[in-house]
């Protein structure tokens, strides 16, 4: 899988700072392509597991 380095991150941002913008990323992603498919997703809110239609989550997400 290659990388797209087109982010690019101040010279002071940690390793943690940069993973957790890649996985926010994905999560996206993922979010978005599962919304083009009308699916859902299981989500866990406030401990109790849910299914959560896509388009509604993608709605709670930063862009």
């Amino acid at each position: 899988m290659a990388l797209n380095n087109s982010t690019s991150f101040p010279s002071g941002a940690s390793f943690s700072e940069k993973l957790l913008y890649g996985v926010q990323k994905a999560l996206r992603k993922l979010a978005e392509e599962t919304a083009a498919k009308d699916g859902s997703l299981v989500v866990k809110i406030n401990g109790e597991i849910k299914d959560v239609p896509a388009k509604e989550l993608l709605k709670t997400l930063p862009k």
